[in-house]
């Protein structure tokens, strides 16, 4: 199994690691890079271990037939992702394809 991240997602982990740091959620900038990798190792090592959800047609603007997997990291804050599974010379390849958090994508779930 492989986990990979389009570069737009790749991306948007490295703005968030300043946006966490600069609108002072973390008051370290070590902490809020901490914090993003911690997301990250979460996301590539159990994934394929999440339960498998159906996205909704409104996230269809990331990609076709996208499924999604909730990834809690504290009591106020979960992380969706969003991400294909494909099947690549015998082995499980998920894509993610867009991560959002509770505070902007809930409404949408």
């Amino acid at each position: 199994m492989k986990v990979l991240f389009l570069p737009e997602v790749r991306l948007y982990f490295q703005e968030l690691q300043d946006i966490l740091f600069e609108k002072e959620y973390f008051g370290f900038e070590e902490s809020a890079v901490q914090y993003v990798r911690e997301l990250i190792v979460d996301i590539e090592r159990t994934l394929p271990l999440m339960a498998d959800r159906v996205a909704p047609p409104y996230f269809e603007r990331y990609g076709k037939n996208l499924r999604y997997a909730i990834f809690r990291k504290n009591k106020r804050t979960q992380w969706y992702v969003f991400y294909n599974k494909y099947h690549v010379d015998g082995e499980i390849v998920y894509l993610v394809r867009y991560i959002s958090n509770n505070h902007l994508t809930a409404q949408r779930l």
